[in-house]
């Protein structure tokens, strides 16, 4: 019975946000001053990273039960994120009807940084999510990010942008 109320919650949570909730959180200003902390941090690093903000899960992925963090392997798949030269792609995922950020990384940034060096940055992003703050707290987390890759992957001179550093709302 706690299993099947909790997934009723969790239902009418992704039903009642909308795309607009996606477009209140992060409006065309804050997608410009978050693709701009994307592209400054990958002038330092060798990384490709997308950020990829969903308001809410399609139906079916609900009444699958799919999980954020198993949307976030579908959408590191579906956009390619694992298609950069050096295995060096990134998706940071957010859902604002879960509440959650969820990390993906490709093959090369795996083998260095796991899941406990992600889990500041995703706490820095929701805890001020949970205040209403997205913007700051997206970019606040994506240059904790950017500290991590750097000294990891540092730039090696020019690099072409695989990945294209503008938030996807979906």
């Amino acid at each position: 019975m706690v299993k099947l109320s909790l997934w009723l919650s969790r239902f009418c949570k992704h039903l009642c946000t909308s795309a607009a909730s996606g477009k209140r959180a992060f409006p065309v200003a804050a997608q410009k001053i978050i693709q701009a902390a994307i592209a400054t941090g990958e002038k330092c690093h060798r990384a490709q990273v997308r950020l990829i903000v969903e308001p809410a899960l399609p139906l079916g992925a609900l009444i699958e039960k799919i999980s954020s963090r198993e949307r976030a392997r579908e959408l590191f798949a579906h956009h390619r994120i694992w298609d950069t030269e050096e295995n060096v792609g990134i998706l940071i995922y957010i859902n604002l009807a879960d509440r959650k950020v969820e990390i993906i990384t490709d093959r090369s940034v795996g083998r260095v940084l796991h899941a406990n060096d992600w889990y500041a940055v995703c706490q820095t992003m929701t805890s001020g999510f949970a205040l209403g703050n997205f913007c700051d707290s997206a970019v606040d987390g994506i240059k904790l990010m950017n500290d991590l890759l750097l000294q990891h992957f540092p730039s090696q001179g020019s690099s072409s942008n695989e990945l294209s550093n503008k938030p996807l709302i979906l």
